[in-house]
């Protein structure tokens, strides 16, 4: 399995043998690099904790590097390209965003002022601006000045699934509806997937929207395209089990829900005891702070499905996610 493979690697120990004949080769790393030994074409970048532990990954191809999803923090960005490019001795020729979330976005302009264009679907172009302002008016001043002067803009490769040239590669960029955010690309190139926070590895999901029963769908449809490696936003890769994990998990979360017959406003007590359980069965998992936002749109979720069409209409309470002060 992948997942025994992956191992820290030494970045001086990969360098060792030859000089680079790369730039940024002088970058200092914050976070953790891995390259799975399985497939030394596929390496990993972990950021620290302040950034949330986010996933970057590259693929090495015939005619450069190509990497999945660009960071939460400038600097972290420039640390990604510096390590896929120090690992392969390969220039990194592209990279490709899987969802509106900045820590999947926020470190756009970074490649582009390289000359690497950025690219994701039209659904995740058009959702960026709005998640962006949100969340600099959160995180601006305690990231200052590590965080994006400007609105960052991937380009888009279409609205539908299609095939990505890059690199010499060929990828397949399915283009798939809400999960954790309102619209995802996951990337299939020949028996791996790489999925963003779809799917996570011992870390709490990202359930701002709410869309739990959505996101079940989108795991069908990873499943579908039978893979036999999974890359996700968190934690390390392994195999399917990782999907089959993550559909229990938020089969766990709707279970927890409905069991307290949600209606709307939440009712507090009713959510701290729907935390405190998921907190318990999944002891060890990283950022419950997630759940302080993702339980009550779940929780309007659900009550919105079973209430009456009249009464959802009529409910005042703030949309999902409208206050993230801790979460990407």
């Amino acid at each position: 399995m992948l997942a025994r493979a992956l191992r820290p690697v030494s970045l001086a120990l990969l360098v060792s043998a030859a000089p680079a004949c790369v730039t940024h080769s002088s970058t200092p790393m914050t976070g953790k690099v891995e390259v799975p030994l399985a497939d030394r074409r596929i390496g990993q970048y972990i950021s620290s904790g302040w950034s949330f532990d986010t996933s970057s990954f590259w693929i090495e191809g015939p005619e450069g590097v190509v990497v999945i999803d660009v960071q939460f923090l400038p600097s972290v960005a420039a640390e990604v390209i510096a390590a896929a490019e120090r690992v392969t001795r390969k220039k990194v020729a592209a990279a490709i965003v899987l969802h509106a979330n900045p820590d999947k976005f926020n470190g756009t302009a970074t490649f582009q002022a390289r000359g690497i264009e950025v690219w994701t679907a039209e659904q995740v172009v058009a959702a960026i601006p709005e998640v962006f302002a949100r969340r600099t008016e959160a995180f601006a001043e305690r990231y200052a000045p590590d965080w994006p002067s400007a609105v960052p803009q991937p380009q888009s490769f279409g609205a539908t699934t299609t095939t990505l040239k890059l690199a010499g590669l060929e990828l397949k960029a399915h283009v798939l509806g809400p999960g954790c955010s309102a619209a995802h690309v996951v990337i299939e190139w020949e028996d791996h997937v790489f999925v963003g926070d779809l799917v996570t590895n011992k870390a709490h999901a990202w359930l701002e929207i709410g869309e739990t029963e959505a996101w079940l769908q989108r795991l069908s449809e990873i499943e579908a395209m039978k893979p036999r490696h999974v890359h996700p936003g968190r934690g390390r890769s392994a195999g399917p089990e990782l999907l089959a994990a993550q559909r229990e998990y938020l089969q766990t979360v709707i279970d927890l829900v409905k069991a307290e017959t949600p209606t709307t406003p939440p009712e507090p007590a009713a959510v701290l005891r729907v935390r405190a359980e998921l907190e318990r069965k999944y002891a060890g998992y990283r950022f419950p702070v997630f759940l302080e936002i993702g339980l009550p749109a779940v929780w309007r979720r659900l009550a919105q499905a079973n209430a009456p069409a009249s009464a959802s209409a009529n409910e005042g309470d703030q949309p999902a996610g409208s206050n993230p002060t801790s979460q990407p």
